[in-house]
């Protein structure tokens, strides 16, 4: 059973203040690796790099071209990066893209690969990992644009935006995005970690729909999302959504 492979892991290091670096990657520019990721800063800029082309594609979600936050950790959670395709993406989605990246990454393996698109359906109530939104929580000192560079800042988010990034069958890190609906925030995650040719991924981690009985499969009571299936809500209806 999936619930006895995972395990919980988080580590939090306070930091005070931004260094100038980490507030120009806030801006948009990815500049140098932080000390602490494992990582390279070749691949993180490849990765971050891929944001600006893929948000000018069909991805859903409210806005065109999506306005989005993306982080990149490493395998042991370490903030690598952020970047963002707006400056007027919303503040929020900040910490969200970083909590993604940190939630794919923390629960994806060689053998297993989990977006947290699937993790919706088993975090809900009934479901074998209820709960697990209470652990890892983020550290809120580094709720600032331009801090937790460097350092494990931790977060869970069990809706669509975040996938474990894969070199040569194994994990090296998590790609984590927000801005826009979840299900637009996936598709933008999982078209830019293809782009980065970081795909190599050992299971289907895609997201999948619950058929709700609302207009467009849309969720109309909590009864129609079975918490036993790797699966979450349309969130604009199968009209607007897309599978990428």
């Amino acid at each position: 059973m999936l619930r006895h492979r995972l395990a919980s892991f988080a580590a939090a290091v306070a930091i005070t203040g931004a260094t100038a670096a980490a507030m120009a990657q806030d801006q948009g520019n990815q500049g140098n690796q932080p000390a602490g990721c494992s990582v390279s800063a070749s691949v993180v800029n490849n990765v971050l790099g891929q944001l600006a082309s893929v948000v000018q594609l069909h991805n859903g979600g409210l806005f065109s071209p999506n306005r989005m936050w993306a982080a990149v950790v490493d395998r042991q959670g370490v903030l690598c990066g952020v970047t963002r395709s707006d400056p007027d993406a919303w503040p929020g989605s900040r910490d969200i893209a970083i909590a993604k990246a940190f939630s794919a990454n923390a629960f994806s393996s060689h053998t297993l690969a989990l977006s947290t698109a699937n993790l919706y359906g088993p975090t809900q109530p009934g479901g074998s990992l209820y709960g697990l939104n209470n652990s890892n929580p983020f550290n809120p000192n580094f709720n600032a644009q331009g801090t937790g560079n460097g350092a494990a800042v931790g977060g869970i988010i069990t809706f669509g935006g975040g996938v474990a990034l894969y070199r040569n069958g194994q994990v090296i890190g998590g790609l984590g995005v927000s801005g826009d609906t979840s299900c637009a925030d996936h598709a933008v995650a999982y078209r830019m970690r293809a782009q980065a040719n970081l795909n190599g991924t050992p299971t289907n981690d895609n997201i999948s729909y619950y058929t709700g009985a609302g207009v467009g499969g849309l969720i109309t009571s909590p009864i129609q999302v079975d918490p036993s299936q790797f699966k979450q809500p349309q969130c604009l209806g199968s009209g607007t959504d897309v599978t990428p």
